[in-house]
């Protein structure tokens, strides 16, 4: 069965949505042809490695303005849409779930583009690929209907964490349809991880647009680094990613932006911080520092939403400031150093590609856990 993803930012690993999308989208192309329908929302192109793919077509679709937009957006609000899922819906979105041939599976990635399919979730036995259980960190009411709404219409949902699934049947019922589809990297593709340099750097991936992450920034530099400077006073921070609005007083703190060259970034560290405080489904960056056979210092939170991994043998979690800064100076000092291996072993068999296509391809019996 041809697939059909709909999704409502352009398929770029820029963020981490847009990596787990991609995630989704290679998964599927190694079981069968994949169609991709995208609004080109975010800037960029699509990834290179899915604009080469045999077997995916990518296929821009450009909303319309005017009154027929708005319309549409009055249509999603009156079945129960939050306001900012409604604006980005299309009649173009929705026109290319109802003409897609009737043996094609329509998979609406992530919320707004459900609630342009959820007219047609049933009727077309579609997919909803959750990003997050997005009414479990900020729950409003109407949210948390919405997302009731989405959860009960779509034959079936992928959610990237058990724990999310266990939240998904809270909120709307144990007869859900659920499938875990973790979120996942190309491991095989990512550099076997050389010597680390030595230099006392941490390394802080992530879109800072996004709240948890700059979140976990403020408690990094706040809480965490000025009780890891007690003891190693050279020790620094490279930030990576959009979003910084101010940088840190301290030079220490290094904010670099968007980088070209990831690779480089993360052979110049010593570790990965991950310091999430908030947020849901698997953090992408954690998965992605596992994959590389970095040492890695996390919080116990994000440590929680890696199911398959444990404190002490693949990461290290900590679940105050004065915890996760011992345990930094323990990874910047070198003393972290086998964590790697086992990180990078973990990601193969649970956070890898292959790993989403089992899931992807499992039985019926195994599908619905």
């Amino acid at each position: 069965m041809p697939d059909l993803v709909i999704t409502s930012y352009t398929p770029a690993r820029t963020t981490g949505r847009g990596v787990r999308t991609c995630g989704i989208i290679q998964a599927l192309a190694r079981l069968g042809d994949v169609e991709v329908a995208y609004v080109p929302f975010g800037g960029g192109s699509p990834a290179s490695d899915l604009a080469a793919a045999k077997n995916v077509t990518l296929r821009r679709v450009d909303p319309s303005r005017g009154p027929r937009r708005l319309f549409t957006a009055g249509w999603a609000l009156a079945r129960g849409a939050t306001f900012d899922f409604a604006r980005a819906v299309s009649p173009e979105v929705m026109a290319v779930a109802r003409d897609a041939a009737a043996d094609v599976r329509v998979i609406a990635d992530g919320p707004t583009a459900a609630a342009a399919l959820l007219p047609l979730a049933r009727r077309r036995s579609a997919v909803y690929v959750a990003h997050n259980l997005e009414s479990s960190f900020r729950g409003t009411p109407r949210l948390r209907s919405f997302e009731r709404r989405v959860l009960g219409g779509f034959a079936e949902c992928w959610m990237a964490t058990h724990a999310d699934m266990d939240s998904a049947r809270a909120l709307a019922g144990s007869d859900l349809r659920l499938r875990h589809a973790p979120n996942v990297v190309d491991v095989a593709s990512l550099p076997v991880p050389a010597a680390r340099p030595g230099s006392e750097t941490a390394l802080f991936v992530g879109d800072f647009t996004y709240a948890p992450n700059a979140e976990g920034l403020s408690y990094l530099v706040d809480e965490v680094m000025p009780r890891v400077w007690h003891t190693l006073p050279g020790a620094s921070v490279n930030v990576v990613g959009r979003g910084v609005e101010r940088a840190p007083a301290d030079t220490r703190i290094r904010i670099l932006g968007f980088v070209d060259d990831l690779d480089a970034a993360y052979a110049a560290a010593d570790a990965v911080v991950v310091p999430l405080l908030t947020g849901g489904g698997s953090p992408l960056k954690l998965v992605e520092a596992l994959a590389r056979g970095m040492p890695v210092v996390t919080t116990t939170h994000a440590a929680n939403m890696i199911e398959a991994g444990r404190t002490g043998e693949h990461f290290l979690a900590a679940g105050d400031a004065d915890s996760f800064a011992a345990a930094l100076v323990s990874a910047l000092s070198g003393q972290a150093a086998d964590l790697g291996t086992r990180a990078r072993a973990l990601a193969q068999e649970h956070l890898s590609i292959e790993s989403l296509v089992r899931a992807l391809s499992s039985t019926a019996d195994e599908r619905f856990t």
